[in-house]
Formats: structure tokens, sequence, C-alpha cells
């Protein structure tokens, strides 16, 4: 017996998601529920992909399914598809797996033709609201299944509105709409070289292909990857009984959340519009009203509905985002599925489901995505600033942003990879306009609600956004934005804060976010169950208490070079690279030395009582020198320059002559980390010393300190061996200098392969290991990041040559590898062996997993994504005991 491939509503149930895809797989649990939901039935993801695998072409076997469903539907209804007298229509919807607002394509009003619509029209009573169904049709299907673009069927509809002196659709009569269609049907003869079809079953077959072709459309592709959703998965295809919004004053249709998505509080939030469908909420052509005013128009249906929403909530055990219709007095729910949701909100229903009894603790971990926190730790306008607040719209998404002003997707793109900092202003944003909004720091609308794509996308990737902001007068054409008397044009600054709905001239001062309490109880939680202790990349004291406020458990990894490149010190710097003598460079450490034991003092004090691991110098010593084409051009200028300071050029050129010497064929493979500290002892020497001279000082403070000294590159033991001599020949000096007895510990970064390979040998040398992932992801690919990234590595990723790109999460099959190897090995020698990484996978959720299951000890990583460390961290224990 062949597979199944086509299920009624009442053949399904949330189980069956990968199925029936999230949708269908809700429509189903709803019905078996007994909720007031219109019937239909749900293709496959199985039959996307057979569709997919026969060349885009659908089965015999799978046609015979949908017509017998079809059967049934009609045998439900009372109704039959293309009945000029009582007609079916139904509604054709994508429904994919994991929901992907907006990106895939539906169809709406399918077995309208010019028989059934004057069935429709004899049969409701309304050929108003019959004939304006007939233009949705097929101007949806215009669009969707035969390609002709949007825009050419709204120009039609605005020449009649604007013949008929008209703003609204709903102004429009019966007459008006036949005179539409009658125009779109000539468009579509002219783009197609066909007449409108007007077979019904036709028409259902060329939907359901559609919506299978929407699967890889663009937008839906772009945001799989956004969103880390496999492209094998398909989707299902939801075929249901029209239920009408657009029927008169009686009717209606609506989006709304069980909570409010943008900060969680506990009440309903949503829109609806009198007299529409569905369509006209989300694509933000007119401007719904508050949830909350639906009490006042429709009490009954108010109350039902909240009833309902309660129900599916606790059914579901989340937020629920709820589509509904109003057909002439009677409720219907169309969809319901977990609500997107900022993170301040995700954090805070969270934590509420579990004070309310809904949930557990470890739900409640595993609840809210890591990536989420960063929105938390967004920046916000500064209270104390002067602002000139130009105009005001609806606060769709917190957070706020300054930017150039772009008016389209595309620009936003390039301008973003060309450096610059944008915000998208757009009339309403569509599905096309996704790669914009990835682009953009935040998006700003002049139509649409809190539930339009802009909005949507926006909060569900953490941007700000302004929605509804009708002041604002766009020229796309012009490329210009009028308030009132301002005109902005593109590429002025503008700034938008997303939590107020204002919108600020210019660009504006933005402060760090505060934390919230259900934020920290939740971390708390999270912090109960976790086994990785997490730590930060910190290199001064204000990082430092910045990451211990955002719960680090000391320092990862501190760079030293870092205390280099503040511009008092460079010159010092440079003066010890360029030193002819060993009593030349002396004399330059000499100086650079109480730099460098005050920031350590610092440090120490700002993480009293946790450990700190300082990384000696690592990088080249060319990269603290002048640019050698700055160079030629400054030398060039006084060759040029006849009264020119002999010395000065003579000085330049000197310079430039170090400069060349110092250049390095592959500075990433050579003279830098340990082996800089072999050929010149004293520069590793005078930063040890600079350490222990700080730990002295601060230990007669009281500070309670615990440094780990990091030798960076070593490949070889005999490198360790020696650097490790050198820093406890210091520590010695020094304690007998200060009187003050000094515990710490000797360790290495592992960032070459030979390191990890040969890990058994190097820990009889270290008493830890820190694994440095950016540069062991480096050598182990071959990959320079700067030149990978900029050249060819997101082609790789488009292409799927790499799952992903290796220096965001970490490449467990290659470079993970080498991780595991490098614990097992060094632990053989050592079992107490403490060992961590601290590369920017430190603070990815995936890369966590891996740590976790490897037995590191620790990750670190930036202050500001320490809180997403430690629910990762969490999210890892809790999947490991699950597995």
């Amino acid at each position: 017996m062949s597979e199944k491939r086509v299920y009624l509503f009442h053949e399904g149930n949330a189980q069956m998601r990968s199925l029936l895809g999230g949708k269908g797989a809700n429509l189903a649990e709803m019905t078996r529920a007994g909720l007031p939901v219109p019937p239909g039935f749900t293709i496959t993801t199985a039959a996307c992909n057979d569709y997919y695998a026969r060349g885009k072409q659908l089965s015999e076997g799978l046609l015979d399914e949908i017509r017998e469903a079809l059967a049934e539907l009609e045998t439900q209804t009372g109704k039959k598809l293309g009945d000029p007298f009582n007609p079916l229509l139904v509604s054709v919807r994508s429904g994919a797996v994991y929901s992907m607002p907006g990106m895939m394509d539906t169809i709406l009003n399918l077995g309208l033709n010019d028989e059934t619509v004057e069935g429709l029209a004899q049969l409701t009573g309304n050929p108003r609201f019959a004939y304006d169904c007939y233009r949705r049709f097929i101007q949806m299907f215009g669009d969707v299944v035969l390609g002709i673009d949007h825009y050419r069927f709204e120009r039609i509809i605005e020449n009649v509105k604007e013949s008929r002196g008209v703003k609204h659709d709903p102004e429009l009569s019966a007459d008006d709409w036949k005179q539409v269609i009658a125009s779109f049907q000539k468009l579509v003869q002219e783009q197609t070289g066909a007449a409108f079809p007007q077979d019904p079953h036709e028409q259902l077959r060329r939907a359901v292909i559609a919506v299978f072709d929407s699967w890889n459309n663009q937008r839906a592709v772009i945001y799989r990857k956004l969103h880390k959703i496999p492209d094998d998965l398909g989707t299902a295809v939801n075929v249901q009984m029209m239920v009408f919004g657009n029927m008169g004053d009686d009717s209606g249709t609506g989006v709304a959340f069980t909570r409010n998505p943008s900060t969680g509080e506990k009440t309903l939030y949503g829109e609806f519009l009198i007299n529409a469908q569905g369509e006209d909420v989300v694509a933000g052509i007119r401007t719904p009203q508050p949830i909350a005013q639906l009490a006042e128009q429709m009490p009954e249906i108010y109350k039902q509905f909240q009833e309902i929403s309660q129900r599916l909530e606790h059914h579901y055990r989340d937020m629920q985002d709820i589509e509904f219709t109003v057909e002439r007095g009677k409720l219907f729910i169309l969809q319901t599925r977990a609500g997107k949701r900022t993170a301040h909100a995700a954090v805070k229903i969270a934590v509420d489901m579990v004070q309310e009894g809904i949930i557990d603790k470890q739900t409640a971990l595993l609840r809210v995505d890591p990536d989420q926190l960063n929105q938390i730790l967004h920046r916000r306008v500064d209270p104390d600033a002067q602002l000139e607040v130009v105009a005001k719209g609806l606060p769709a998404s917190p957070g706020a942003a300054s930017g150039q002003v772009v008016f389209d997707a595309d620009t936003a793109e390039k301008w973003a990879n060309e450096g610059h900092r944008v915000i998208l202003v757009r009339p309403e944003t569509t599905p096309e306009d996704i790669h914009g909004i990835i682009a953009a720091e935040g998006v700003l609308t002049s139509r649409g609600g809190m539930t339009s794509h802009a909005a949507v996308v926006a909060r569900g990737m953490g941007k700000p956004c302004i929605c509804g902001c009708e002041e604002l007068k766009i020229d796309l054409q012009q490329k210009e934005l009028h308030i009132g008397d301002t005109v902005i044009r593109q590429g002025d600054r503008l700034s938008i804060d997303g939590g107020t709905g204002k919108v600020l001239l210019g660009e504006v001062p933005l402060i760090d976010p505060e934390l919230s309490g259900e934020f920290q109880t939740l971390l708390t939680w999270a912090d109960e169950v976790r086994k990785l202790k997490v730590r930060a990349n910190a290199d001064n004291p204000h990082d430092a208490a910045k990451a211990r406020e955002f719960g680090a458990e000391g320092i990862g990894l501190c760079r030293t070079e870092h205390m280099f490149m503040e511009a008092d010190r460079v010159p010092i710097v440079q003066e010890m690279i360029l030193a002819e003598t060993l009593e030349e460079r002396q004399a330059a450490l000499d100086k650079l030395l109480p730099m460098q034991r005050e920031d350590f003092v610092g440090i120490f004090r700002a993480m009293d009582g946790l450990p700190v691991t300082i990384r000696l110098l690592d990088p080249p010593l060319h990269e603290f020198l002048p640019d050698v084409e700055e160079l030629l051009v400054e030398i060039t200028r006084l060759r040029m320059t006849p009264d020119a300071d002999k010395r000065e050029l003579l000085k330049k050129e000197n310079l430039l002559r170090k400069v060349r010497a110092l250049h390095e064929f592959n500075p990433m493979l050579g003279h830098r980390g340990c082996r800089l500290g072999i050929i010149h002892p004293e520069i590793y020497a005078m930063q040890v010393r600079a350490i222990f001279e700080a730990v002295s000082l601060v230990k007669k403070e009281g500070v309670d300190v615990q440094p780990e000294i990091m030798i960076p590159l070593v490949g070889h033991v005999n490198e360790l061996h020696e650097m490790r001599k050198l820093v406890e020949e210091v520590a010695e000096q020094v304690q007998q200098e200060t009187g003050v007895s000094i515990s710490y510990t000797i360790g290495t970064m592992i960032e070459v392969p030979r390191a990890a390979l040969t890990a058994d040998q190097i820990a009889e040398e270290a008493d830890f290991f820190s694994f440095g992932t950016n540069d062991l992801t480096q050598t182990t690919f071959g990959y320079s990041r700067d030149d990978a990234e900029g050249k060819f590595l997101h082609q790789y990723v488009d292409q799927k040559i790499l799952p992903d790109n290796p220096f965001i999460t970490l490449d467990t099959e290659g470079v993970g590898k080498l991780v595991s190897m490098g614990v097992q090995l060094g632990r053989q020698t050592k079992p107490d062996l403490k060992t961590g990484i601290c590369g920017e996978h430190g603070g990815e959720k995936r890369s966590i997993q891996f740590c976790h299951d490897t037995g590191l000890n620790y990750v670190s990583c930036s202050p500001f994504r320490v809180p997403l460390a430690r629910l990762a961290a969490a999210q890892a224990a809790l999947s490991a005991e699950r597995s």
C-alpha cells in the first residue's frame, strides 16, 4: 500500500508535525479539540519532496488523493467546488515544519470564476462582497501562480479609485469591482497569452504546485539560511474552506497573540479589521485597530476569543499567535502557532509560565534561544539626550538604532556590505525585502500594524522597528522622505526608537541596557544546571567589570597586545620594536612596564576572587608599525617638497627600511607568539614582571588574585619549556623583591594542529590548555580569516560546500576533532588538566554544546555574550541528560 499523502484535518494530530507541517498539525489538533476551525485537508511535506524528486511533477496518485479529500470536504460543507449555485471556495496555504511567516505563498478565494462569482453574489445577497472576492483571487493567483507583478494589479485598482474619487477599497461598489475584474482579466491575457483559468480543479492543481514551488523562492531560502532550517524538509499545503471577514460590518479578521510579543505582558495583543480578509491585516495596506477595541464592537466574539486563546495557550503550554475570522457574527479560528517574540518577551514569558505552573524550569530554559539574548543587551536611546522627535509610529520591535536612510532592500544590503549603518524606510515591507531587513540596523514603515510583515520579521531578528508611521510621506522615485516640512534624503542620518515608536532626526546617543528581574532569574536557573564554567575575554578593567556584572566566572583571555594599542603607547611600542640594540629595546620596555602593571592592577581588582588568564604578546610586531604604502606616500611628498625637512625625510626613509625588514610573507605563520618570546625574551620578561608586580600590589590590598599565564602559539613542547622557565624566573625575582608569595599557573593556547597532536607531551609543561579556536580554525583549514570571509567563504556556505562559516560555528568534524584529541591526550598526562576555549566560538550555542560534550571545563567569550553562554551551557547540560 502506498504512503498516504493527504490527510483531512480530523485525521491528523500535533505529533504529525514533520509530515503535516506546523500549521497542518495545529489545525488537526484544534479540529480534534472541537474548536471552530473551518474544515479542510493537508497535503504532506512528503508529497512536496516527491514533487521535487519527480522533476517538479505531481503524481497521478497524489492528484487522486486530493480529489478524494476534496469530495469529503464537499460532503462536510454541503458545497461543491465549481458549483455555480453553491460554490465551495478554499484557501491554499503553505505550512512548513518550522514557522516561516510570510516566506511562502498563499492563495485565497480559490474556486471563483465568471459563473461561480454570480452564484456567490446570489447566495449571499451581497454582490459587492462576491466581486471583491473574485478580484482578490485573480490578483493573488495572477501574482503567485502566473508570475504577474503585484503592482500591476494595484495600479488598476488605484486608477479606478481615483476615477471614483475614493481613497479606500471598501468604498468601491460591485460595479466598480466588475470593472477591475475585466481589467485584471485583460492584464492576464496580455501577460500570459492565455485567458484566466476558469476550471476550479485546474486552479487548485496549479495553486498546489505554486505553493510547493514557493519552498525554494528567494525569500524562503534566505529565511531558512538565517534561521538554520534544513532545505530538505519541504512544505505541506493546507486546503481549507474559506470563511469571509469581508461580508460587512458584522464580519472581520485579525491576528492576536495570547501575550504581548514585545514585552511578554500577560494580555491579549493584536489587531483586527472590520469587513476585511486576513491578508489585509498582515499586508499592511490598511492600518488595523487594536484587539482591545473588538471588546467594544463585538463583545460576545471578544469574550469567546479570549476563552479560546487561553485554552490554546494552556494546551500548547506556550504563547500562541492566532489568526481568526468573524463571518456574519460567527468566530472561526484559522491557525495557531507558537508566537514569534522578542528576547525580552521570551524571557518574561518563560519565567512567568513557570510561576503560573504551566511549565517547569527546565522547559523554561529550553524555551529561550540563546542567540536571542543579544537583543536584551542591545543599546537604547540615552534618556538624558536632547532629541528632535519628528514623527511617531507604532513601537513594533524594541531597541534603538541610528543610520543612513535607504529606501530599498538592495541598497540597504549594498551599503551595509560597504560598512555603512543603514535604516530601511519603506511604505511597508514584503517578504521580498528580507535581505534588506537583515542588512539594516532597523526598519521604519509608514503603513502596517504590530503584526505586519516588518514588525514580525524585525522582532524575530531582534532589530528595532517602527510601523504605521502615517506622518511619513515616502517618495520612492525621488528617494525622499517628507515629515511635515522636513525633507530627509537617501543617505541622511535618522534614528528610531522601537520601544517608543519615536522617529528621531540625526544620530542619537545610545546606552547599554539594564537587565530585568526575569532575566536574572532565568540565568540563575541556568547556573543551577550547567556544568561548563563561563569566563570572559577582557583586556581592561572596564570590560572586566562589565563581564563580572554579566556573571562571568573569571577572565579566560586577556590579550596584552590590546594594552599597547592606545595612542600614547604606540610610539613607545614602535620605539621598542625599532630599537637597534638590546639596551635601546630595554629602555622602551622600561617605559611600557608601569603602563602594563597599572592595567593589570585594575583588572585584578575587578576580578577579585576569580581566575584571570593573561596571554603574553601574540601578534607579529609589524602590526604596531606604520603601513608601508602610507610611509611611501609621506616620503614621496617630502621628496617633492623643495624646502622639506631633510632630517624628517631621512627619519622616514630609515623607518621604511626597518618596516620592510620586519615584513613577513605570511605573518599568520611567522614571527609571533612564543616565537617572539624566545627570540626576544626581554619582551615577555617585561610583561611577566608587570603581571607579578601588579599581583603583589593588589594582594597587599587584600584582593584575592588568581593569575594564569598563557603562552601563545606553542607548537612544540620545548617552546613551552623555555617560556615556562622564563616565567618562573621572573616570578621568583618579584617575590624576592616584594616579599609577597604569589600563586600562579602556567599554560598554553592550543592554536596550531601540532600542539593538539602532541598534547600529551605539551601537558608535561602545562597546567592548563586554552584552545584558541580562531587561529586553530585558520591553521587547520589553511584559511586566512580576513581573506576567506572577504573573498570566498560566504560563497562556500551559500553553495553548501561548507555547512557553516567555521569562524562563527566551530567545525566539529575537523577543528573539533583536534580539540577532542588535545583534551584526551592532555588528560592522559595530567588527568586534572583544566581545559577551555577562548575564541569567539565560546559565545556560540552550537559550539558551546560541543564544548560540553567534549568535557571542557569552561568557555570564554566577549562580556556581552556571557549571558548567552550561561544559558547555552545550561541547555547543553539538559540536552545531554535527555539524550
